[in-house]
């Protein structure tokens, strides 16, 4: 990419993760350094992403970006820092490489769109694959090629924990300047090829560190029923937390209840942990399991949870084959189906790779007047 052309154009994607280890709550605000170490698992993008183009051209007076088609502040303090530590890295870059040809970039400046494949309703963690997204955009943009953590959490701190496929971990650190506290991948997204991933989306209404060794192994191991027991551990602690401060916060509703029990009840008839669930900070359940049980679970739910109107869309992304419920496992879910609609959809995902680079033009978002693209 020549100095001299007027304008550099970078698109890219970024996964959504889930986190089987929470991330408590900060130490230090500002930089966004956890109290503790987390681990997730990465989301395919096929389902799940978060597309962003970046522009850089001597004709934009001012940075700006645009969030899902609407123009945003960008002044926003989050995307300020993410901004100015990009910026700080290009600077010293180009200070080391004398004549780099984007060194010019650097008094240019950006204009951003950043869309999400998935509803903001689906109670998933946006910010975190957005965050990560930015970061991973704007080094390209602006030949930026050292760790990416510090950016990504000055976002969103779940953030970092995007940048890689697979299953990640995010180091709580513990210098205070948080250049320890980074991202590393713990296996790669081939690692577990049977592991797959349910998000139930609800109907809108109005002990840590050793748990991370025991975590890590059960990945490293595959052990399915050791990292079930703990995703659920972990999410029933958190959620026990939030209802312990004062006054409580319940992210929790009904229907979260009635899919806990629906998942203890499932994992005891069989004998065996078979399926786990995880709530973040909303009620929407995640629930993992192997794709040998997919089928009946999926079943479970629409017996427990009939679709409304929308029974073709009910399911969406991985193909589920359908499965009979046997009158056995219906008696022991011991459940009388609930109004049809509680759970709007589901989408079928797996474990997927790190951020990519689209290197189509007719991917970017945004015009060669680094405006949005006209809706097709």
């Amino acid at each position: 990419m020549a100095s001299e052309q007027p304008l550099a154009a970078v698109t890219c994607t970024a996964p959504v993760n889930i986190a089987v280890i929470k991330y408590w709550g900060k130490r230090d605000e500002e930089l966004v350094l956890p109290i503790n170490s987390s681990l997730s698992v990465t989301l395919h993008q096929d389902q799940l992403k978060t597309t962003t183009t970046a522009v850089i051209s001597k004709d934009f007076t001012e940075d700006r970006i645009w969030l899902n088609g609407r123009e945003e502040d960008v002044g926003q303090p989050r995307l300020q820092a993410c901004l100015r530590e990009i910026r700080r890295l290009a600077r010293k870059r180009r200070n080391a490489w004398d004549g780099d040809p984007l060194s010019s970039s650097l008094s240019c400046k950006v204009h951003v769109a950043s869309v999400n494949n998935f509803p903001t309703a689906a109670g998933l963690a946006s910010s975190a694959a957005g965050y990560a997204c930015l970061a991973y955009t704007l080094a390209r943009v602006y030949g930026v090629e050292s760790d990416l953590s510090e950016v990504a959490r000055r976002g969103s701190g779940s953030a970092c924990r995007s940048l890689y496929g697979g299953f990640v971990e995010w180091q709580m650190g513990e210098q205070t300047d948080g250049k320890d506290s980074v991202a590393r991948q713990v296996a790669p997204e081939s690692h577990w090829p049977e592991l797959r991933v349910l998000i139930l989306v609800f109907r809108a209404e109005a002990v840590v560190p050793a748990r991370m060794a025991e975590m890590t192994r059960c990945i490293r191991e595959r052990d399915f029923p050791g990292f079930a027991q703990l995703t659920m551990k972990d999410s029933n602690q958190f959620h026990a937390t939030c209802l312990d401060t004062f006054p409580p916060i319940s992210y929790l509703n009904a229907v979260s209840w009635r899919i806990i029990h629906l998942v203890h009840r499932f994992n005891a008839h069989h004998g065996d942990t078979k399926v786990a669930y995880t709530f973040d900070a909303g009620p929407n359940a995640v629930i993992f399991t192997l794709d040998d049980t997919v089928a009946e679970f999926v079943a479970a739910v629409r017996h427990s949870f009939p679709p409304g109107s929308n029974g073709d869309a009910f399911l969406k992304g991985l193909q589920v084959r359908p499965a009979p419920l046997s009158a056995e496992l219906q008696a022991a879910l011991a459940m009388e189906p609930t109004t049809p609609g509680g759970v709007k959809y589901i989408i079928a995902t797996q474990v997927g790779p790190g951020p990519q680079i689209l290197d189509d033009p007719s991917a970017h978002l945004l015009g060669p007047d680094g405006l949005p693209k006209p809706a097709a």
